[in-house]
């Protein structure tokens, strides 16, 4: 019982049911009245003191309320050996409070010794002997029910344990499948848009340029409105080229277990390949925990992505670093800036950006870089995960 409203009804029957006893063989005299006392003074003790010790104590504070409860008993049982019904409450309570097994099997032999001399003071030897008979019963069977009741209790706070742990596993391997599962179609569209869209596009480019050359040979005002018109149309596939390039860029999925160095290493590797914007990598921070890593990675995929569709930028820059207990992302450009564009408008994606970096703690810092171009900042707790787990340790070892 960990609510404190049943021991407050347990502590105030016993000590009616006492009471009640006491009643029964008027009249009543000094031996009755101390009985009452002592009743009373236990009840009050409860309430001031004991209901406090509710659910667990500690170990000190334990032994003196175990200590105080032990001499009430003995003292009752010295006035009426009825007051040792006191038992069916003292045992089950010094075991639920008990900080420790040993906190508990000492409580439980301070009631059995304030039991046995509550009898012997009471009848003499002859009483030490009923005392202790009485006493052992109950103690060894206080001890026996409380141990097997404690191995219960700690097997299934082991399940409960290994069932949370099964539950988080789950919930990661669920989140491995969910971006394993988003990975392979980000890579399954980048392959169609390159072996289909960019293919065709790289054609009617190649189309053109040869039209081209066939008009040039001949003359005439027809045939110079033609020309026109395939430069047009070239102009025109070259840019969708570059558009289909830069998403084939963007979606090709980048594998973060190799490294974030190697990961946006890569990253740069292909956008600028596709794209002919150039990109220079600086990332020296080692020893993050790996979901901070995927963070970092998609939001550096997301602002490359950025760069291609809005900045019309020539270069690029993707740098990491430490800041104290912060690991900071920084991607700059060196094209037309940002304007009016803020978070979650315009089309720029970073209202995801941001709510997937709020996940982890940190936050994103979006605005016009110096001189020119646009800044992306995105800056996470590096000591998010170590923390955690450090607290984890500490509430561990309270328990224990």
């Amino acid at each position: 019982m960990q609510n404190v409203r049943w021991w407050d009804a347990a502590a105030i029957t016993v000590s009616a049911v006492i009471v009640a006893l006491s009643l029964i063989e008027p009249p009543y005299g000094p031996r009755d009245v101390g009985v009452w006392i002592v009743a009373g003074v236990f009840l009050l003790m409860h309430l001031l003191w004991g209901r406090r010790c509710v659910p667990v104590v500690g170990a000190r504070q334990h032994l003196a309320i175990s200590i105080a409860y032990a001499v009430l008993l003995a003292v009752g049982t010295s006035i009426d050996p009825t007051f040792s019904i006191l038992q069916a409450f003292l045992y089950p309570f010094v075991w639920s409070t008990a900080p420790s097994v040993r906190s508990a099997i000492v409580a439980n032999v301070l009631v059995a010794v304030a039991l046995v001399v509550g009898y012997t003071v009471r009848f003499g030897l002859e009483g030490l002997a009923t005392g202790a008979a009485v006493a052992a019963l109950s103690v060894v069977f206080s001890i026996a029910l409380g141990l097997w009741i404690t191995r219960i209790a700690e097997y299934g706070e082991e399940r409960a344990r290994l069932l949370a742990e099964l539950q988080a596993a789950q919930g990661q391997l669920a989140a491995m499948h969910r971006e394993a599962g988003v990975a392979d179609e980000r890579g399954r569209l980048a392959r169609e848009i390159h072996d289909t869209i960019a293919q065709s596009l790289t054609g009617l480019v190649m189309v053109a340029q040869r039209t081209g050359r066939r008009l040039a040979t001949i003359e005439g005002d027809a045939a110079a409105s033609a020309r026109d018109d395939v430069e047009l149309m070239e102009q025109m596939a070259r840019e969708a080229l570059t558009e289909a390039r830069g998403l084939v860029a963007s979606l090709a999925p980048v594998d973060p277990s190799a490294g974030l160095a190697d990961a946006l290493q890569r990253l740069a590797t292909g956008f600028e390949r596709e794209t002919g914007v150039r990109v220079s990598v600086d990332a020296d921070v080692t020893g993050l925990d790996r979901e901070l890593e995927v963070v970092l990675l998609r939001c550096a995929q997301e602002a490359l992505a950025n760069v291609r569709k809005h900045a019309r930028a020539s270069a690029a820059t993707v740098a990491v670093s430490a800041d104290g207990g912060e690991v900071v992302l920084e991607v700059r450009d060196d094209g037309v800036g940002p304007g009016d564009a803020v978070p979650g408008a315009g089309g720029f994606g970073l209202a995801g950006m941001r709510d997937r970096v709020a996940l982890v703690g940190g936050r994103l810092e979006f605005g016009p870089g110096d001189p020119a171009g646009t800044r992306l900042r995105v800056i996470v707790p590096s000591a998010r995960a170590d923390a955690a787990t450090r607290a984890t340790t500490e509430t561990e070892a309270s328990d224990a």
